[in-house]
């Protein structure tokens, strides 16, 4: 069995009160965790449960700092250490059987210049979940805007030459895909299975409305912190 420092993947999750949910993230990273996985960073927002000794029972860095999920995930960048890097939510889990296409991606050096990311899935059994997933297909197949929720895979070589994430309070995942372009981004064969629990408390119609707005006026140059208000 190789030494864990000699593995090439870094796993990055922000965290703010996610005691309930990463547990899940966490126990579904463990596949990787002989052959792949170098370590996983666990940036955390200054949670008051108890997400940062949950991160560390389960083998995590914890790194604390200041919230805001832009500021953590660059924050965890610049921190991790392997030659790629996996970025996550706390509430999301990857299905079984991710660290197969993972270390294909892995292994080929065209993707060097590429980055990856796994499909959106909900938890959730019911049809407006279904068509949830449905459009976000449809975004990343047609605008080339996968989300954060859905993971993103990158060599830490590209992931800092293109800037990495920008400390934004909101759209760090659009600005840093943007950057990308979409002849750079990759389907991956994995699932990422996020928590409808969002869309439980906010609904199916207004949650993917107010993401489709603040998108919207994204694109048409309003900043991101004047956006945070119509997303909170």
């Amino acid at each position: 069995m190789p030494a864990a420092a000699d593995l090439p993947l870094s796993i990055v999750i922000p965290t703010l009160n996610a005691a309930a949910s990463l547990g899940a993230a966490l126990d579904s990273l463990d596949e990787a965790r002989a052959d792949l996985l170098r370590e996983i960073v666990v940036v955390d927002g200054g949670s008051t449960d108890d997400t940062p000794s949950l991160a560390r029972a389960g083998g995590a860095h914890v790194i604390a700092g200041p919230p805001g999920r832009g500021v953590q995930l660059a924050a965890g960048g610049a921190a991790a250490t392997g030659e790629w890097l996996l970025f996550l939510h706390a509430d999301t889990r990857l299905g079984r059987g991710w660290s197969t296409p993972v270390a294909a991606f892995i292994a080929d050096p065209a993707n060097r210049a590429r980055a990856g990311y796994p499909r959106f899935c909900l938890d959730d059994p019911s049809r407006a979940a279904r068509r949830i997933e449905a459009g976000v297909r449809w975004r990343c197949r047609r605008l080339a805007l996968p989300f954060g929720d859905q993971g993103l895979l990158i060599a830490a070589a590209l992931y800092r030459a293109l800037g990495g994430f920008r400390p934004l309070p909101l759209m760090e995942d659009v600005d840093l895909v943007r950057r990308l372009g979409r002849r750079r981004l990759l389907a991956l064969e994995a699932d990422a299975v996020t928590s409808a629990e969002r869309y439980y408390r906010d609904g199916y119609v207004l949650r993917p409305l107010r993401n489709f707005v603040c998108l919207t006026l994204y694109f048409l140059g309003v900043p991101p912190a004047s956006l945070l208000r119509i997303y909170r």
